[in-house]
This record gives C-alpha cells, sequence and structure tokens, in this order.
C-alpha cells in the first residue's frame, strides 16, 4: 500500500478505536456507541475512499459482526439480546437495494443494444437545427432515459456524451482550436442537465433510492412511491430543466448558431442500421416498467418488483445476458455497498441510537429552534437546504454525500422541530443539483471534462447559477407545491 492509502485506514481504524476506549454518552447502550463507530468510520472511509466502497461496506459489517457476537456473549444467561448478525445483512433483503440493481440492467440494455443512441440520433433529426435546440435535445433524450437509467454516470457519460461529443467534432468545433463554436456548450449542457434529471425521477440517479431510505429509518410514516417522488420533483424539477440550457447558453454562448441536423442524425442512424430485435423487444419493457412503477400504487407491486420483473424479462429474451450483468460493475457495487450502508443504518435505528441523536441535538440546538421555525419551520427548511448545497463542494460522489450527510439533516430536522415532510422532499433533490458546482460533483463530470472543451473557471460560474439557482427556485415555487401536495393529503 502506498503512504496515503495507510494513512487513510489509519485514520478509519482510529476512530472505531476511539469509540471503544471512551466512554458511551449517557443514555445510549455501549454496543450502539461501538457500532456508531464502524458507521462513522464507513461514512468517512466513502469520503477519504483509502479502498472501493464494496470493500469499505464490506470490512464495516464484518467489524459490526464481531462486536455483536462480543456483546451478546457478554450478556447474562437468559438476557434477550438488543441485535443479532443477520440484522447487520439485513440491507441485503431491501427492496430499495433491489430496486437500483435492476434498473441497472436497464441502463446496460440501453447501451449495449444501441437504442440510446438511436433515440438521440432521432431527436437530433427531428429538433436539432440550431446549437440552442441540440442543448433541448439532451433535455428531451433525458426525460426519455432518466426513468430507467438509475446511472447517470451510464446515462451521461455512457451515451449521451459520445453523441455530442461527436457532434461537436461533426460541426468543426475543435477542443483547443475552436471549442467556443459549439463543443464548450454542448457539452457542459449535458452534465448540467443530467444533475437536474437525476433528482425528477426515483429511479434517474442510485442515490436518490438510499436517500429515501435513510430518511424513512429516522421517521418511518415518511415515504414515496415512484409516482409520488415524480410529482413532488414536477413543478420546481421541470421548471430548472427547461431553464438550464438557456443558462448554459447565455454564459457559454456558442459561436456557431445554425446546424445542418439532418445531416448529423442521418450519418448517425445508417451508422446504427436498422433496428434491431432486441431494441424493439427492450422498448416494449421499458414501457412496461414504466407503467408498472405509475401503477404501483392500484396494483400493489412495488418498484423493486417491477425491476426485478424487466431484468429478467430482458434476460429471457435474451436481449442482454447474463455475462452482461456481470460485466456491469456499477451494479454490482451498488448492490454490495447499498446493501451495507442499509444495513448499517437499521442496526443503529434498532439499538435507538438515531433516536438518542436526534433528543441530544434537540436538547443542544434549543436557543436557536425558535428562530428556525419562523414561518412555520420555512426558515429553517432553507438554511438546511442550503448548507446542504454549500457542503457539496467537498464531496466527489453523490453517493458518498447521500450516506455521509443525509441522516444529518433529516435528524436536524427532527431535532428543530421543522416540518419533517417537506424537509425531507428537499434534502432529497437538492443532492443532485447541488453537484452541479464543481467539476467533480459527480461521476460523469470528468468524462465530459475529458472531452476538453470545458475549463474549470467557466464550468463553476455556469454550475453555480445552475446549482443555487436551482436551490432558489426550490426554496420559493418548489415549498410551495410541496405544501400543497402535502396538505392534499398525497403522501397518505
Amino acid at each position: 500500500m502506498d503512504k496515503s492509502k495507510i494513512i487513510k485506514l489509519g485514520v478509519l481504524i482510529l476512530i472505531v478505536v476511539i469509540t471503544c476506549i471512551t466512554p458511551h454518552p449517557e443514555g445510549l447502550q455501549p454496543i450502539a456507541w461501538k457500532l456508531f463507530g464502524v458507521y462513522l468510520a464507513a461514512i468517512v472511509g466513502l469520503v477519504m475512499k483509502p479502498y472501493k466502497e464494496p470493500v469499505i461496506l464490506l470490512a464495516a459489517i464484518a467489524v459490526s459482526a464481531i462486536f455483536i457476537g462480543i456483546y451478546n456473549k457478554s450478556l447474562p444467561e437468559g438476557a434477550k439480546s438488543l441485535i443479532e448478525m443477520k440484522k447487520v445483512l439485513g440491507g441485503y433483503a431491501s427492496t430499495t437495494t433491489w430496486l437500483v440493481f435492476s434498473a441497472f440492467s436497464l441502463s446496460v440494455s440501453f447501451v449495449i443494444t444501441g437504442l440510446g443512441k438511436r433515440i438521440a440520433y432521432n431527436l437530433i433529426g427531428m429538433i436539432g437545427s440550431s446549437t440552442l435546440k441540440l442543448g433541448y435535445v439532451n433535455v428531451f433524450l433525458e426525460l426519455l432515459l432518466s426513468p430507467a437509467m438509475p446511472s447517470n454516470t451510464a446515462r451521461a457519460g455512457g451515451v449521451i456524451t459520445p453523441i455530442f461529443n461527436g457532434v461537436a467534432a461533426a460541426l468543426g468545433s475543435d477542443p483547443e482550436k475552436s471549442p467556443d463554436k459549439a463543443g464548450k456548450y454542448l457539452l457542459l449542457n449535458v452534465y448540467m442537465v443530467t444533475k437536474t434529471t437525476s433528482y425528477i425521477f426515483l429511479t434517474a440517479m442510485a442515490p436518490n433510492a438510499l436517500a429515501l431510505e435513510l430518511l424513512n429509518k429516522i421517521n418511518p410514516e415518511f415515504n414515496l412511491s415512484w409516482v409520488q417522488w415524480m410529482v413532488f420533483a414536477s413543478v420546481p424539477g421541470l421548471l430548472c430543466l427547461f431553464l438550464t440550457p438557456l443558462v448554459v447558453y447565455k454564459f457559454c454562448t456558442p459561436e456557431m448558431k445554425k446546424v445542418d441536423n439532418k445531416t448529423i442524425a442521418k450519418n448517425g442512424l445508417e451508422e446504427l442500421g436498422p433496428m434491431s430485435t432486441k431494441e424493439m423487444i427492450l422498448c416494449g419493457v421499458f414501457v412496461i416498467a414504466l407503467l408498472g412503477w405509475i401503477f404501483g400504487k392500484m396494483t400493489g407491486v412495488n418498484s423493486a418488483s417491477v425491476a426485478l420483473a424487466a431484468m429478467a424479462i430482458l434476460l429471457i429474451t435474451n436481449v442482454i445476458s447474463w455475462d452482461d450483468i456481470l460485466k456491469s460493475k456499477g451494479g454490482w457495487s451498488t448492490l454490495v455497498w447499498y446493501g451495507g450502508i442499509i444495513g448499517l443504518s437499521g442496526v443503529l435505528t434498532q439499538v435507538d441510537f438515531f433516536k438518542w441523536l436526534g433528543e441530544t441535538l434537540a436538547e443542544k440546538l434549543e436557543f436557536i429552534a425558535p428562530f428556525m421555525q419562523g414561518g412555520e419551520g420555512m426558515v429553517g427548511i432553507v438554511i438546511v437546504l442550503a448548507i446542504s448545497v454549500v457542503i457539496r463542494y467537498i464531496f466527489a460522489s453523490g453517493a458518498a454525500y447521500v450516506a455521509a450527510m443525509v441522516s444529518v439533516f433529516g435528524l436536524l430536522g427532527v431535532a428543530l422541530k421543522l416540518p419533517y415532510d417537506i424537509l425531507a422532499i428537499g434534502i432529497l433533490f437538492s443532492n443532485a443539483y447541488g453537484g452541479c458546482t464543481t467539476h467533480y460533483g459527480g461521476a460523469a463530470a470528468p468524462i465530459v471534462m475529458a472531452c476538453g472543451y470545458n475549463d474549470t473557471k467557466s464550468w463553476w460560474k455556469v454550475g453555480s447559477v445552475v446549482g443555487y439557482g436551482s436551490l432558489i427556485i426550490h426554496c420559493t415555487i418548489g415549498i410551495l407545491w410541496w405544501m400543497f401536495l402535502v396538505n392534499s393529503g398525497i403522501l397518505k
């Protein structure tokens, strides 16, 4: 191991050791304090990244298992255990984990079959007659693909970026000689748009489902179906989405205005050839999956079951093979570490750690609570959401941010007695648009940056306008929309 990795590993071990040798806080069980040390070390590990996420979580599960075993062995004979090892593995039985994993098969299918590219070139041919309109081609392409692609890295980095990189080249825009001709606008727009669509649908970004699960553990009464998520995100999300190409165009105005979109589309479709049977099957499965998610409450079939069924159909019809699934590193990594983090947070819930932390925070923050509760709690919600966007600057991964901060913000809301439903909805969405602010805010960003058209200064400038502009829209129009929906009983 290199020196940097050894230091990072030492920090994680030190966190666990400190919680083992220090007295547990009053009101908290000793095992809860030790398990919190493991959980905290796992969160810090996700941020520092001495190893890949699955490795960190598997190690955390193993250490938790040892602590639980020692604790149970130390109990007096006949005493009932607070917790069992199988509870730590409970995250792998979570529908959230399997929803995200199964939906990855749809992502793989769109890339392998070429259906994503085919949709893109058809949209370019229909509406992409100017560089600004090409920006809106990106919008409509994202709206079509994002419900079925929980990896915005695969969506923006694997499907959309190569297409628009090729379009920029076809328009004569060179990364070194003429980035301003078209490429700078088109490629930066790709990232800003994908970060916006990432919160419009539950299945548009993998960390969405994890964030929802973590907020549900703090308040089990809060939960959203696939349709409820979409409805809450629709008004502020679609407003931000359709403003994004205009904002990027304003700050990165391309020199080329008119585009020969018919030729670009014709060449792209000719390269793909006739639509294959696999693409047709995938279209059908995609529509069925969407209908399953939309009408899940009516049919009683939850989102995870729909995603599993879609994956099974794609495998049975040979649209994708099991080897294709095995090659999907993102899907398997997500399965391992999402299941791990959900299991660890579930264990902490069972030993009343989050309840204790919420009560402790409420006591410590009692002096500022009246101010935060101004405007029926809206002042506090705006402040928490603003902090959630600012803090995204230190996270290079939306998933790491969710694992580290979502529970903290949720507990902060409980401590300050803020309207939990409204705050939780805002937190669910702020991760994605908060990631617009930097060129490392999501895994798709380095892929776009590697195309060579964009510089850091213009990226941060445009990202700040999109990110903080989205925050303003969510804290005004968004909150009014969410209050209307909550008061209308949509969450019941």
